[in-house]
C-alpha cells in the first residue's frame, strides 16, 4: 500500500497496487498543478488590478484544467513506472522508460507530429531519470558532518566514490 503523507485516510483498492499508486500520483500532483495555476492567476489579477466574476470564473476553469492535466500526467507516469517495475522485476531504468512512454503518450494526445513525440519522449525520460537520481542521492559522510564534506568538495554519492 502506498503511504500517503498529505492525506490521512487515503482511498485505496485492496490488491491493486498499481491503481493505488496511480490515483495517489494523480491527486498529489494534481493539487500541485492546480496550486501553480491558482498562484499564476492571482498574480495576474493583482498585476492588472482587475477583479470580476468573469475573471474569477475563467481562473477557476484554468485551475481545474491545470490540476487535471498535471494529475493525469503524473498518474500516467507513476502507473507506467510501477507497472514496469512489477513486470520487469527490477528497479533500474524504470523512471527513464516510464517518463519516455508518458512523454510520448501526452505528446501524441496533443496531436504533435512523430518527430515532436520522439523529442518529448526523450526529454521527459531524461527529466524523470534526473529526478529519480536526485532523490536517491545520499549526502551523509562517514564522520557524520556532511556540510564539511560538501565544503571540501567531497559529496557522498551512493554509486561514486571520491578520494
Amino acid at each position: 500500500m502506498p503511504m500517503s503523507v498529505f492525506f490521512s485516510g487515503f482511498p485505496s483498492f485492496p490488491n491493486i497496487e498499481v491503481l493505488n499508486r496511480t490515483i495517489e500520483g494523480f491527486i498529489k500532483i494534481g493539487v500541485v498543478g492546480a496550486s501553480k495555476v491558482a498562484v499564476e492567476e492571482t498574480y495576474d489579477c493583482l498585476k492588472k488590478g482587475k477583479f470580476s466574476v468573469e475573471k474569477l470564473d475563467d481562473a477557476l476553469r484554468k485551475v481545474c484544467r491545470g490540476g487535471a492535466y498535471w494529475g493525469t500526467t503524473a498518474g500516467a507516469y507513476v502507473g507506467m513506472e510501477y507497472g514496469m517495475e512489477r513486470i520487469r522485476g527490477t528497479r533500474d531504468w524504470n523512471a527513464m522508460l516510464g517518463g519516455a512512454i508518458t512523454g510520448a503518450l501526452i505528446s501524441a494526445a496533443h496531436g504533435h507530429g512523430r518527430d515532436q513525440v520522439i523529442a518529448n519522449a526523450i526529454t521527459i525520460g531524461a527529466l524523470a531519470t534526473a529526478a529519480k537520481l536526485i532523490n536517491n542521492l545520499d549526502y551523509e559522510s562517514d564522520d557524520g558532518d556532511e556540510l564539511d564534506d560538501w565544503a571540501e568538495g567531497r559529496p557522498h554519492f551512493p554509486l561514486v566514490s571520491f578520494p
